[in-house]
C-alpha cells in the first residue's frame, strides 16, 4: 500500500462499494502516512491527508445515498450541501479527526416539509455509521448532522443564525464561529455560500457583533510563560508533555479566523485566508509572513502527536509527550508561540479601532 500514487489511493476509495472495504483502505492508508510522518512532515503531506479523508467522507455518501435508493427511499428530494466544520472546514484535518458536520437543505414545492425532513434524517443516520466504520469519531460538542441543530433548511439555518447574531450570548458566538469554518463537503455549494454570505453581510452591517466575538477568539491563551517557558502539563499521563492544539493551534486559528470575518473574507483554510489577508492589503507582508510561518509550525507539530485507537475510533489527546520536545523542537515552538502572542495582540487593537471607526 505505501507504494501506491494518490491517484491510485483516491481511484480505491472511490471504487469501494460497502463502508467495511474502505475502512481496511483507511488503516493502510493511515499506516502509510503515519510512516511518511516519522521521517518528515511537508505542507504537501498534510494536504494529501485531507484530500483522502475528503474523499472518505465523499464516497461515504454516495454510498449513503445508493443505499436508501435500494432500500425504497429514493433520491434526495431537494438539493443540499453536506457541511464540514472544524478542522474539517478549514481542510486541516489530521490522520485522527473526529466528526463536526453538518446538513443543509434547500425548501420544497413539490415534497412536503415531514417529508423532506424525515428523507434527510435517514440519511445522515446512513452517513453517520458508514462514518464511525471508517474509524471517524462523533464530535464530543455534538456539532454533527445527527443533531437537529446542525441538520435543517436553508431557511431555518439562516434564521437560527440571524438569531445567534442577534443575541450574542457566549453559546451563541461559539456556535457561530464555528460556523464560521464550514465548508461544502458534498453537494450544493451555494447553499453554503448563502449562509457565509448572510453571516458576513450582518458583521459589515453591524460591527459592534466583533467585539463579541472578539472576547471567544482570544479565550484561548498562548501557551508560553513571561519568562519565555513553554507551559507544559503538570499532571496526569501527558505530564511534561505541551498541548499543542490549545496552546497554539487554536489560538492562532482562532485570530486569523476573525481577521478573516472582519475582513469579509470568504475562504474557511487557515493558510487562504492569511494569502488572502496579505492580497487584499488588509494586514502587512511581514506581519502574513511571520503568522504563516507561525501556524505551519504549529501544523506540523500538531500532526506528529501520539494517537491511539480506542473503540477502533481513531483519537488523539492533542499532546506532544514528553520526550518530543527536543531542543530543536522547543526552539521552533517558542518562536511560533512568540508569533502567536503578538497576533492576538494585532487581532485586539485591529478590531477596537475598527469599531471605533464605524462609530464615527
Amino acid at each position: 500500500m505505501k507504494h501506491l500514487s494518490m491517484e491510485q489511493i483516491l481511484e480505491r476509495i472511490y471504487l469501494s462499494e460497502q463502508f467495511d472495504e474502505m475502512r481496511i483502505t483507511r488503516d493502510q492508508v493511515h499506516e502509510m502516512f503515519r510512516e511518511h510522518l516519522l521521517f518528515s512532515h511537508t505542507p504537501e503531506l498534510g494536504r494529501k491527508v485531507n484530500a483522502v479523508h475528503d474523499a472518505f467522507i465523499q464516497r461515504t455518501i454516495e454510498l449513503a445515498e445508493h443505499i436508501l435508493e435500494d432500500e425504497g427511499f429514493g433520491r434526495p428530494p431537494v438539493p443540499y450541501a453536506f457541511i464540514l466544520y472544524g478542522s474539517g472546514g478549514r481542510s486541516e484535518q489530521t490522520l485522527w479527526s473526529d466528526q463536526d458536520n453538518g446538513l443543509v437543505y434547500a425548501e420544497s414545492d413539490q415534497h412536503p416539509k415531514e417529508e423532506v425532513e424525515e428523507y434527510f434524517i435517514k440519511l445522515v443516520d446512513c452517513i453517520l455509521k458508514g462514518l464511525d466504520a471508517l474509524g471517524y469519531p462523533p464530535c464530543e460538542g455534538n456539532v454533527v448532522s445527527s443533531n437537529i441543530q446542525w441538520r435543517k433548511s436553508l431557511s431555518e439555518y439562516t434564521q437560527m443564525m440571524l438569531e445567534w447574531l442577534r443575541e450574542p450570548e457566549w453559546e451563541n458566538i461559539r456556535y457561530l464561529l464555528i460556523m464560521a469554518d464550514m465548508r461544502c463537503i458534498y453537494g450544493s455549494q451555494n447553499l453554503v455560500d448563502q449562509l457565509k454570505d448572510t453571516f458576513l453581510t450582518y458583521v459589515r452591517e453591524n460591527s459592534g457583533i466583533l467585539n463579541d466575538l472578539l472576547s471567544n477568539t482570544l479565550h484561548h491563551k498562548i501557551s508560553l510563560g513571561v519568562f519565555g517557558q513553554l507551559i507544559t502539563e503538570r499532571y496526569g499521563e501527558d505530564a511534561g508533555g505541551f498541548d499543542i492544539k490549545y496552546g497554539a493551534y487554536i489560538p492562532i486559528v482562532n485570530g486569523i479566523r476573525l481577521l478573516a470575518i472582519q475582513a469579509g473574507i470568504m475562504h474557511s483554510s487557515t493558510l487562504q485566508r492569511i494569502k488572502s489577508l496579505k492580497e487584499s492589503g488588509f494586514i502587512p507582508d511581514q506581519l502574513a509572513d511571520e503568522w504563516l510561518e507561525a501556524f505551519c509550525v504549529a501544523l506540523k507539530l500538531r500532526d506528529l502527536t501520539p494517537f491511539q485507537l480506542e473503540n477502533e475510533m481513531y483519537t488523539s489527546r492533542g499532546r506532544l509527550a514528553a520526550d518530543q520536545l527536543t531542543k530543536e523542537v522547543k526552539q521552533e515552538l517558542k518562536q511560533s508561540l512568540r508569533a502567536g502572542i503578538e497576533l492576538q495582540k494585532y487581532v485586539k487593537r485591529s478590531i477596537v479601532s475598527h469599531i471605533e471607526r464605524e462609530k464615527g
